[in-house]
Formats: C-alpha cells, sequence, structure tokens
C-alpha cells in the first residue's frame, strides 16, 4: 500500500482518511502504540471512522522488533515493525470509552501533572535556595498549585456524582478498605472497562504490577521486581492506599503477614498488596457487588 507521513491534528487526520480512499483501502486494522495520550485522539478518529483499531504496550514492540533482528531506528522503520506486529500477533482491539470515561480520564491525568509540579516546586523550595525574591514567587506558586489541586479533585467528584455508572463504580471500589475516593477515581479514568479483559491477570498486566523474576539453572537467583512497563499513574495511585491496605484490609493484611513470615522484603510485600487491591478492584467492578472477604477470597489471581 505504501506510506505516508500526517500530522497528530484534525488536519492530519482527514489527510490519512483521503489517503486511504485513494488507495481504496476500505477498512483496515489500525496498531498504535499506547504511548500516554500522544495517540488517543488518532485512536479515536479511527475508530469513529469504522475502522478496527488496536493500542498496544510500546514495550511489546520493542520486544518484537528485537525479535525480528531490528537494529536500526527511524520513524518508516518503526512503523513498519508495529504493522508487521499487527498483522502477526493479531492484538486485541480497541474500544473507546465512553464520553463521561474520557473527561474523568483527562481531569485525573491533570490533577496527576499538577501533584507532581507540586512535588518538584517543594523540592526546589528546599534544596537550598537564598533569594528571597525566589523563595516568596516559590511559596506563591506552591499556594497556586494547592489551590488547583483542591478545586480539581472537588470537580472530579462532583463529575463522578453527575454519571450513575461511575458513581456506582466509585462506590464499589471505596467498598474495599484501603481504596478512598481519589484513588478509585483514578483507577476510573485510568483502567479500560474491566469487560475488556478476560481475566484479573490480564488487568495486572496492564498496569504492570506482575513481577519479573531472574532465576537460571540454581546459581542465579535475582530479586523479583515490578516491571516497567504498565500504567504508572494506577501504579503510583495504588502505592500508599497498599500501605493502608497491609494495616486495615483483612485480605491485603493476610497476604503482606504470609509473606513476612517467608522473609520478603518490604518493597516486594508493598508489590503485592499493590497487586492484590488492584485484584480486589477488579473484582467488585466485574461481579458488581461491594467488597467482602468471603468473596475476595474466591478470586483466582497469581499473587
Amino acid at each position: 500500500m505504501g506510506s505516508g507521513q500526517f500530522a497528530n491534528n484534525a488536519a492530519g487526520f482527514k489527510k490519512l482518511s483521503q489517503w486511504l480512499n485513494n488507495k481504496a483501502a476500505g477498512q483496515v486494522k489500525a496498531c498504535l502504540e499506547a504511548t500516554g495520550r500522544y495517540g488517543d485522539a488518532l485512536a479515536l478518529h479511527l475508530h469513529q471512522a469504522d475502522h478496527q483499531v488496536s493500542r498496544v504496550n510500546p514495550a511489546r514492540v520493542k520486544k518484537y522488533a528485537e525479535s525480528q533482528l531490528q537494529r536500526n531506528k527511524t520513524d518508516q522503520l518503526d512503523a513498519r515493525i508495529i504493522a508487521d506486529f499487527c498483522r502477526t500477533q493479531e492484538p486485541s482491539l480497541w474500544t473507546p470509552p465512553a464520553c463521561e470515561k474520557r473527561e474523568l480520564q483527562e481531569m485525573v491525568r491533570r490533577l496527576s501533572s499538577l501533584i507532581k509540579e507540586q512535588t518538584r516546586e517543594q523540592n526546589r523550595l528546599t534544596s537550598g535556595i537564598e533569594s528571597q525574591v525566589v523563595k516568596e514567587s516559590m511559596e506563591a506558586n506552591l499556594e497556586f498549585l494547592a489551590a488547583q489541586i483542591a478545586k480539581l479533585e472537588q470537580q472530579i467528584q462532583s463529575h463522578i456524582a453527575q454519571h450513575p455508572g461511575l458513581k456506582r463504580d466509585k462506590d464499589l471500589l471505596t467498598s474495599i478498605k484501603g481504596i478512598g475516593d481519589k484513588t478509585a477515581a483514578i483507577i476510573l479514568g485510568e483502567l479500560p472497562e474491566v469487560d475488556n479483559f478476560d481475566h484479573v491477570g490480564q488487568v495486572v498486566a496492564y498496569v504492570g504490577l506482575s513481577p519479573e523474576q531472574h532465576t537460571s539453572g540454581s546459581s542465579v537467583h535475582k530479586r523479583s521486581k515490578l516491571t516497567k512497563t504498565g500504567n504508572q499513574n494506577l501504579k503510583t495511585a495504588l502505592y500508599f492506599p497498599a500501605l493502608s491496605a497491609i494495616r486495615h484490609n483483612p485480605i491485603v493484611k493476610a497476604l503482606a503477614e504470609r509473606l513476612q513470615e517467608k522473609g520478603k522484603e518490604k518493597m516486594v510485600i508493598v508489590g503485592a498488596a499493590m497487586r492484590k487491591l488492584l485484584q480486589l478492584a477488579y473484582g467488585v467492578l466485574k461481579s458488581g457487588q461491594p467488597f467482602d472477604p468471603d468473596y475476595a477470597t474466591k478470586i483466582q489471581a497469581t499473587i
């Protein structure tokens, strides 16, 4: 069919559609790397144009490229390897979330950006700055950021309350000890609809909470660690709730105690607690039933 380059905006999408029409392509299967929100608009445009769309983890494409002995890296070569990956691996199709969920996603990602900027500014303020003028500027900026964060958090909760489906799911999530309103909002904004997953293991892999194990024979046993892939916003959002759940959630607490008895390190235990919280979240959303310990123990998942 050939290749082409198009701007990542409305005008570029229009030219892409015209290019496909000129090629008499009909319905195509498009494969995009899921790199944050960079491809969101294009994916939505293609889906609305009745094309099949898949969004895949860049790490999968990278591993595939390595398996094909791909050494050079250019935009055109990357496009070809992604197209070949799409053809040979047949990744699952992507369905865009509802409008209210896309709005929530935008809001929670903006909140994440504001919190990160607040942390950076706080670090700069305590880094040994001597200029009083600079300090006052930083303090004013921190006040502004705090006000923006508080306002957006309120708007997020208001948005959820206005949509029955989101409110129902938030209530299900907050029935889990360790998950509060803020964490529930991030889960709802960042996690695709649970019906898109066949089982809880896919959810764990999507977020990137599957531990990496390195063993070889009897002599190589490296520490297990969480993968670097997955949804970083969800990982960050689950960290402090996991610490709370270790103390107050009976299911997570029992898990942490078992791992501690086995001599596991603190971060291994915290990672397992994060993973268990995600499994419980999937369970209540999938079942439509609030959390209870008896139901949670029936969830089949790899810890």
